[in-house]
């Protein structure tokens, strides 16, 4: 599997996401929550398939809990790269609050995932990056060697990219969401240009490309029409709609990793036969953003989804 360099990590474009490991999650989810045995196998498979980068989050369930016993007791601990978040903070609060419950956050993600330096720890809301400062001198006391943020915005994520602070930012972005790789914003490449890591979560907008039609809630039906265009553009091109999803985060300028949920061995290895075949071709990637119109906050942002649709950073309750 083809890998990009950052600072001294080398991670694979494919970051298993392991929300699924922890809690059951995403309105395509028919399997539930695997078993600790069935996450062991996801994670071997990952690994034999070249995966060396996971994505989890202190809010995620028993998420970092099971990382830390599996990857010990496959033995790759010392080969896999670590993303994790920090608890979801309230606003308003003052420096001193802040700082403890993100010490006490980093404190926590060490010890479920066994390890002595987080190598990625990021905000998981973007409205939390205000207290960037308390991670950043938990990065100088070696508890953590790079910084960064979750973001749900593109203006927010402009502001973070420009503040300098920051070097990794997790954007959700897919064949249906193109608010930050137009042209016109372009958000992506500059962050990319400025050095930072890009890791693109919501490949499959949390299974809404992937659920059959006809169970596709009725809040959401406006995305019909457009899915059934880029099936037809995915049949042309004799592949499928899931890896036309795939293969078009890849060809974005200036993206690192494409992170992508796993509930099964076989998911997991049916992402790695997508990802190893690369970037769309240029002509193809033209013809997914031209049948793709502006989709409105409300189908592009699960957290503006139905309660019945689980939502990790709405049903976290933030800490201060």
């Amino acid at each position: 599997m083809e890998k990009k360099q950052f600072a001294e990590f080398t991670l694979s474009r494919l970051m298993l996401g392991t929300v699924q490991l922890g809690l059951p999650y995403g309105i395509a989810n028919r399997t539930g929550q695997p078993s600790y045995q069935e996450a062991r196998g996801i994670l071997a498979a990952a690994y034999e398939g070249g995966v060396n980068c996971l994505d989890t989050a202190a809010a995620y369930g028993t998420s970092e809990e099971v990382l830390g016993r599996a990857l010990a007791d496959l033995g790759i601990a010392d080969k896999m790269t670590i993303v994790t978040k920090v608890h979801h903070m309230a606003q308003g609060l003052d420096a001193a609050t802040a700082a403890a419950i993100i010490e006490e956050s980093v404190v926590q993600s060490l010890r479920r995932l066994r390890l002595e330096a987080l190598p990625i720890c990021i905000f998981h809301i973007e409205e939390n990056f205000c207290y960037a400062d308390a991670l950043l001198r938990l990065k100088e006391r070696g508890l953590v060697r790079h910084i960064g943020s979750s973001v749900m915005t593109p203006a927010a994520t402009a502001a973070i990219v420009e503040s300098g602070l920051a070097e990794a930012v997790q954007i959700p972005t897919s064949v249906l969401d193109h608010r930050y790789s137009h042209p016109a914003g372009g958000v992506i490449r500059r962050a990319a240009q400025a050095g930072m890591a890009v890791f693109i979560r919501s490949i499959y907008l949390q299974g809404l490309l992937l659920i059959a039609e006809e169970n596709l809630p009725g809040e959401l039906a406006a995305v019909i029409p457009v899915r059934r265009r880029l099936a037809a553009l995915a049949a042309e091109a004799g592949i499928s709609l899931s890896e036309l999803a795939v293969r078009y985060v890849l060809s974005l300028d200036g993206v690192m990793c494409g992170v992508v949920g796993i509930e099964t061995v076989e998911q997991m290895r049916q992402n790695l036969a997508m990802f190893t075949k690369g970037p769309l071709d240029a002509g193809l990637r033209q013809a997914v953003e031209a049948a793709v119109p502006d989709l409105p906050d409300k189908i592009l942002m699960p957290s503006q989804w139905s309660k019945r649709m689980p939502d990790v950073k709405r049903q976290e309750r933030p800490q201060g």
